[in-house]
């Protein structure tokens, strides 16, 4: 999933985006609020980790201006400023949650999952399609019982497709979701990942999950 990552203090910005990545996430990275909206308004995330105290625009103004906006993508705070005001304050203008510094990365990466689970409409860690079941919570993927190994990107790719499972995505969305700015590999390659994942979840297995939709992209179907 792709995350925007908002957060003026350099070094603790390059490590918490160490640590999404580090945990499969796709991450936009930037020190200010101003290159916060330009992100957003280039592209769609899963999640939004905001700052409050950055130049140009703190914290606030860009939350608020997202809600404005319609843009509803879950946002959580990242600040020393933490009196009951400030998280009321924080929470009016619709954040989804509040983490205040210094802070464990276990925790915000808890955080993370259970903001992202609730606006796909999910009510736990488990993912499920079938016999297939990805638990976010333990970063595992079985089907019938038997684990399956993943790398980090065929990990992200599956998650991609089970929560948007039954619906058809095309490989723009589908690179939306996975790739951060940087990335310069095209299209293609995510056929390539579908492939490699169609190896480790399908054809060992009975039952065909992932589809093609020719001149579209992919679906994961439930087969229930």
């Amino acid at each position: 999933m792709r995350i925007l990552l908002a957060e003026d203090e350099k070094d603790l910005n390059r490590v918490i985006e160490k640590k999404l990545k580090s945990e499969g996430y796709s991450v936009d990275a930037c020190y200010n609020g101003e290159d916060a909206w330009h992100c957003l308004e280039m592209a769609e995330y899963a999640a939004v980790i905001l700052d409050i105290m950055m130049p140009g625009r703190d914290g606030y103004e860009v939350l608020e201006l997202m809600r404005k906006r319609g843009i509803q993508t879950p946002v959580i705070f990242l600040t020393a400023k933490d009196t009951i005001e400030d998280k009321v304050t924080g929470l009016d203008l619709g954040a989804n949650d509040y983490l205040v510094k210094p802070f464990s990365f276990r925790e915000l990466m808890a955080r993370l999952r259970v903001m992202t689970r609730i606006s796909s409409g999910n009510q736990t860690n488990r993912y499920e399609a079938g016999d297939l079941v990805m638990d976010t919570g333990a970063h595992k993927v079985t089907r019938e019982g038997r684990e399956i190994r993943l790398t980090a990107r065929e990990y992200a790719l599956l998650e991609v497709l089970l929560c948007n499972k039954n619906k058809v995505m095309t490989r723009d969305q589908i690179e939306n979701s996975l790739w951060n700015f940087d990335y310069e590999g095209g299209t293609n390659v995510i056929d390539v990942y579908i492939r490699y994942l169609r190896k480790k979840i399908d054809e060992p297995f009975g039952e065909k999950l992932i589809h093609t939709v020719r001149g579209t992209g992919y679906v994961l179907r439930d087969p229930k």
